[in-house]
This record gives C-alpha cells, structure tokens and sequence, in this order.
C-alpha cells in the first residue's frame, strides 16, 4: 500500500475505497482506457479475488465499495496491471500528450519506471454499519450527477447505479443492501 495514513484494518469486510489517476489526468476520457478497469474489476470478481458491492468510473478517479480477503494486495495488484495496460494502450494508440503528462507527474522515488497511471495508496475506510453502506454506495453513485454529466446516477455508463436500478451493468456485482 502507498505512504498513507489509511490503512485496511480488517480484510473480509466491505470497504469504501478510491483510486486516483496521478495529477487527476481525465484517462477515462478514452474508452478504451476505461475498458481496462472495467475489464479488470470484472476478472477479480470472477476470480472471487474482490467483491465489488458499488462502483463508478469517472475520468479521473475510482470509487468503490468492495470487500476481498486482501484488500490491500488485491487493489496493488489491480493498479499495476491496470496502469501496466493503460500504458501499452497508450504507446501504441496515443494520445501522446497523456504519456507526457505520465511521465512528468511521476513520484520522484518511482526511479524504477518511466510514467506513473495511478496515486499511491487506496484510501480505504472500512464500512461499519448499515447506515455507512447506504451512505457510501449513494455517495459512489452521485459522484457523476454531482459533477453535472447526467440527471440520474443510473444514466452513467460506468456506474453500479444501473444495477441498483434493476438494469445491467458493466461489472456483476454483488449487492449488500
């Protein structure tokens, strides 16, 4: 986990956490990036490596709502191949600007690559009580109604809210509430 004050205390447990793109770059603008995590949060559910409870996809950042026997690990392990695959995307289809922009904004002490996808550290808070979950899987959902992109959480492409509206999604999830 990154240099951070936020720590997973209890794995198994549900957990409100978000990964960020370094310097907040809008990666999520292109699809095909997006595709990426998508794909990704897809392949640990499958492999009942996390349980993804909520979940929305905005240019710059991941909120999630997710539970995993190794959270920590598991989300490392996510953000390096993600940032891995973003990066191949990237050096082959371009934009240059953004491998650019990867490469400026890397940590100084990253000296063993040469771009930097994702900030450190996941920031995770573990969901205490019913009242938590509610809260969080709400404040997941709204991050795209909030910003001003849509009228309706589960009009957003990359969000659980369609789940929770009795749609499809993108990522199966698993419902806690």
């Amino acid at each position: 986990m990154g240099r951070s004050r936020y720590r997973v205390v209890e794995d198994g447990k549900p957990y409100f956490i978000t990964s960020s793109v370094i310097h907040w770059l809008p990666l999520f603008t292109v699809p095909a990036l997006a595709e990426i995590v998508i794909d990704s949060l897809n392949f640990l559910r499958q492999q009942r490596r996390l349980t993804v409870h909520a979940w929305v996809l905005m240019e710059t950042h991941l909120p999630l709502v997710a539970t995993s026997h190794d959270m920590s690990g598991e989300m490392r392990k996510a953000k390096s191949y993600t940032a891995r695959c973003i990066v191949d995307f990237l050096e082959s289809h371009g934009p240059a600007f953004f491998l650019k922009e990867l490469q400026f904004f890397k940590k100084p002490h990253k000296d063993q690559q040469t771009y930097q996808v994702w900030q450190e550290g996941i920031h995770p808070k573990l969901i205490r009580d019913e009242r938590m979950l509610r809260q969080c899987i709400e404040y997941v959902h709204y991050n795209p109604v909030k910003r001003g992109y849509v009228d309706r959480p589960e009009h957003w492409r990359y969000s659980s809210a369609r789940d929770y509206a009795g749609n499809k999604g993108l990522v199966v999830i698993d419902r806690l509430s």
